[in-house]
């Protein structure tokens, strides 16, 4: 039976930037569809439906002339999950008084309603309006935050922040500026389907709270079924003993071919010899301990099926780019960021950067 998707409801104004507009509707849509469409071969279902929502239906012109094509109104959208606002392309120090009435009404109604409102750089300003972060903390664009500060003086902004959770049963989540809407929409993947959604989007994607490049991602689209029948078999009972000893020699007695043959017909379905391909699956399942647990580096290599601590440490490097500790520093990370709005007031928040406050009225 088909899961029911998330709704999120991201909000269209004229002032709407395209960027974080379009680039938040594109991470909620490939949560599940994308990683499957790169291991399987064949897209999976959304678990989020991300509907762009305005005063009208219709075309709108937004920020920088970019067109959006209004898919539904304020008033007949069905309660969403999670709200999302992106920012709005106004000069600090122009008050919102009376120019977004039928938006704060709705903003109110959707809180009220039991939806988590996520705001992402100066669209903060639109909940402050709404009244929603009076007494409460908040962050947002470190160009914003002195205005937000003065307009709203109940609203207790942290400038140094880039993302804050607070509000009733933390349902009120925002990001500061430039590309922070991207953790923005991480921690809510995250918070709504699970942290395991989050990380695939994020290496999908390239994102982390750190400066990585691609290489650590690269070997994810290499593990596909083959059409072979006889490699896809082998490939299958890989996937489940590339642990064991001698992987390769099961592979090829498995297989029933000359190891010349099973040699060049593995080559040509996956495009990587047979112990490229074991070690390929080792060194994602490494990752994985290393992003998820606080297991010691050796006792991985041991679990992945490496006897040899150094081999392995070099193997890694070689392919990775990294070392494992400086894989862990990284993408561990990511891992405790998302985690922390379990942990309020932790220290993993404080190292992550994230910060949360129960915040109540």
């Amino acid at each position: 039976m088909k899961s029911p998707e998330l709704t999120v409801a991201l909000l269209v104004t004229p002032e709407s930037t395209s960027s974080t507009l379009f680039g938040m509707y594109d991470l909620f849509k490939s949560v599940q569809r994308d990683w499957h469409l790169l291991q399987k071969g064949v897209p999976g279902e959304s678990l989020f439906s991300p509907r762009l929502v305005g005063r009208t239906l219709g075309s709108l012109t937004i920020a920088n002339g970019v067109k959006v094509e209004v898919t539904g109104t304020l008033e007949s959208l069905p309660l969403p999950d999670i709200v999302c606002l992106p920012d709005i392309f106004l000069s600090p120090d122009e008050p919102l008084a009376g120019r977004y009435e039928r938006e704060v009404h709705w903003l109110r109604a959707c809180y009220d309603a039991g939806a988590v409102i996520a705001a992402a750089c100066s669209g903060t300003l639109l909940l402050a309006e709404a009244g929603l972060l009076d007494g409460r903390d908040a962050t947002t664009h470190w160009g914003y935050c002195e205005a937000l500060s003065r307009q709203y003086p109940s609203v207790r902004v942290h400038p140094d922040r880039a993302l804050v959770v607070s509000g009733d049963e933390h349902r009120l989540v925002m990001a500061g500026g430039g590309t922070s809407w991207q953790d923005l929409a991480l921690y809510l993947i995250a918070r709504s389907t699970g942290l395991r959604y989050a990380q695939e989007v994020a290496k999908i994607y390239l994102i982390d709270w750190h400066s990585a490049g691609q290489q650590p991602y690269a070997v994810l689209s290499r593990t596909r079924q083959a059409e072979d029948s006889i490699i896809g078999e082998c490939q299958v009972w890989v996937g489940e003993h590339y642990d064991s000893r001698s992987p390769v020699a099961a592979m090829l007695r498995l297989s029933g071919l000359s190891e010349r043959s099973f040699k060049r017909r593995f080559r040509k379905a996956t495009g990587l010899t047979p112990i490229q391909y074991v070690h390929t699956l080792r060194l994602e399942e490494a990752k994985h301990w290393l992003e998820s647990s606080d297991v010691s580096v050796e006792c991985i290599a041991g679990e992945v099926g490496y006897e040899d601590m150094s081999f392995f440490s070099r193997l890694f490097r070689r392919e990775v780019g990294l070392t494992p500790t400086q894989y862990r520093r990284r993408f561990g990370a990511l891992r405790r960021a998302l985690e922390a709005h379990h942990q309020p007031g932790s220290a993993a928040l404080a190292d992550s950067g994230i910060r949360e406050s129960k915040g109540g009225k």
